[in-house]
């Protein structure tokens, strides 16, 4: 029996974090329950927050059940083979309404050694940021290790890291090692190797509504900071109806399309893609069926799928593994 592959939503994981709020609501139409509700997860595979299809065939189903049995349909050949049925990445919005805790993520072989899980390199697309918004990736300055206990000891690390105001439409990939933090008054779409270790450095102090300060990890991050300075920021073209490069990394492959009207889109079958819609709405023809999205919208593309059309207008990240 042939199965009739098509675009695949989810429904969304959401997290309460202490520095959440209601924008995911307001800007991206979320049906969050929570006013300080932080993330959005829309693709996961992470252990005990694994995605469940909302759409079609295989609505109710987890994600990774219908990887499991059509991992080549799903995932694409390439994919596959480097991964076999793990879905690699994991996808997310994000609304700090505060200051997030100054953190580090460790790399593939430090992940895998000590959680059994892959690194964390991951990437921002600012979908909305207040004035004055900022953020934090790497130092200002080459440090050492000593220099920078001392100066967490002292409640002045952030003196030494490099703030980067920040508008809608920049991008930031944050590789592992790179001491970082999202600031207050912005939503990010975050896409990320599935992976949920984070080591936290630096709270503010701030307590929860119990009075409890959350846990920090500063052994743990030692060995996992990259104490050298880094560029975060990247700059990319926004020609209409077509595909701009904007991060190509050895995790994930982003570009970014401002879609003003109909294009056609021919794929490989060696990957699966993942859109993300960041404003605006479109539609997917594909095989004389059509699928909308909108604004907050996450869809991912089946390998199989390699010919179908894009109309509407839009901007769109596109994401797929090279």
């Amino acid at each position: 029996m042939k199965i009739p592959f098509y675009p695949l939503q989810f429904h969304p994981i959401f997290k309460e974090r202490l520095w959440g709020g209601e924008k995911l609501q307001s800007l991206l139409h979320k049906p969050i329950t929570s006013n300080q509700t932080g993330e959005s997860w829309e693709l996961s595979t992470v252990e005990g927050n694994v995605s469940t299809i909302a759409n079609g065939a295989f609505a109710g189903q987890f994600i990774t059940s219908v990887l499991a049995e059509f991992p080549r349909e799903i995932l694409g050949t390439i994919v596959y083979e480097r991964f076999g049925n793990q879905f690699p990445l994991l996808f997310k919005y994000l609304d700090a309404k505060e200051d997030l805790s100054v953190q580090v993520h460790p790399n593939d072989i430090l992940a895998k050694q000590r959680h059994n899980s892959f690194g964390k390199t991951e990437m921002w697309y600012v979908l909305q940021a207040d004035t004055n918004a900022r953020l934090i990736a790497g130092f200002k300055e080459p440090i050492d290790a000593p220099t920078y206990l001392k100066h967490l000891e002292n409640k002045t690390l952030v003196t030494t890291l490099n703030e980067i105001k920040v508008q809608q439409g920049d991008v930031f990939l944050i590789e592992t090692g790179t001491v970082h933090a999202i600031g207050a008054g912005m939503v990010v779409a975050e896409i990320q190797q599935t992976s949920d270790i984070t080591y936290r450095l630096y709270d503010f102090d701030r307590v929860d509504s119990n009075g409890n300060q959350r846990e920090l990890h500063v052994e743990l991050a030692l060995d996992a900071i990259n104490y050298n300075t880094v560029s975060s920021q990247k700059h990319y073209e926004k020609n209409s109806n077509q595909s701009n490069p904007v991060v190509d990394c050895p995790y994930f492959t982003t570009q970014f399309i401002p879609l003003a009207g109909e294009i056609e889109v021919q794929k490989t079958g060696t990957t699966f893609t993942v859109y993300m819609c960041v404003e605006g709405s479109f539609e997917l023809e594909l095989a004389g069926q059509n699928y909308s999205y909108s604004k907050g919208d996450t869809v991912l593309i089946p390998a199989v799928l390699t010919a179908f059309q894009l109309s509407g207008n839009a901007s769109i990240l596109e994401i797929y593994i090279s």
